[in-house]
């Protein structure tokens, strides 16, 4: 069963690509969803205003998959959360 962050990941993936929320599994690339690069810059950028949170262009230039965003967007929201004041390090 999906968490909290992975159920909101596959929505705003489905909701940036216009797809059906069941074609959105946790295990799909953005291959597979036919995201191209335009797509996946819009959905780093939903990520960061649903998530409140900044993702470095290194961190999403090595997300290709469900699993990628989910897995980085954790470790980010832990970083953020440990780190003073709320502020990325």
């Amino acid at each position: 069963m999906p968490d909290d962050i992975t159920e909101k990941v596959l929505d705003l993936i489905a909701a940036t690509k216009k797809l059906p929320r069941d074609q959105v599994t946790v295990n799909s690339t953005f291959a597979e969803l036919k995201l191209d690069s335009l797509d996946a810059i819009n959905l780093i950028f939903e990520v960061e205003s649903q998530f409140d949170i900044s993702v470095p262009d290194d961190v999403a230039n090595s997300i290709h998959s469900v699993p990628d965003l989910v897995e980085k967007l954790k470790l980010l929201l832990a970083k953020t959360s440990s780190s003073p004041q709320g502020q990325p390090e």
